[in-house]
């Protein structure tokens, strides 16, 4: 019997736009998501479980779309590992280092049923990193620790 065939899979050039890589595997979808990429009209790749010599497998999203538009502290939250390529012209022009932000506005709310941001629903839900090591953030408001959906 054969061996099977490897296939690759071509994703072609961006000519504007961002791509983030080095996703954990399997949580490509989920910042997709979250980055309300879907939301966009305009071409999104997302390539899963790609074989990685750094991460064993990984997942990418391509987005044909200009970066500037978005808060790179929203990308920092969901996973700070991951690298952002931004292409203009079919190249890459910037590679910004993606770090934990210090403070997180409207990108997650607080559980907590006597919060504030539970009775004034107007008022922002603002988390403040307070361990950079075990990556935890609490709310700015009663200090309601945040559990890391993302890791």
């Amino acid at each position: 019997m054969a061996e099977p065939q490897k296939y690759k899979l071509n994703v072609g050039k961006i000519d504007e736009g961002f791509v983030i890589d080095h996703i954990r595997a399997g949580r490509g979808m989920k910042l997709y998501k979250d980055m309300k990429l879907e939301e966009l009209d305009c071409s999104v790749a997302i390539i899963t479980n790609v074989a990685s010599q750094k991460m064993g497998k990984k997942d990418i999203i391509k987005v044909e779309y200009p970066i500037d538009r978005f808060n790179m502290d929203v990308i920092g939250f969901m996973d700070h590992t991951v690298t952002v390529d931004v292409i203009k012209n079919g190249e890459i022009i910037d590679k910004p280092k993606i770090t934990l932000p210090k403070q997180v506005k409207n990108i997650i709310r607080c559980k907590n049923p006597r919060c504030i941001t539970s009775v004034e629903q107007g008022l922002d839900q603002i988390f403040v990193l307070t361990d950079p090591e075990k990556e935890i953030y609490r709310c700015k408001y009663c200090e309601t620790k945040y559990g890391d959906q993302y890791q």
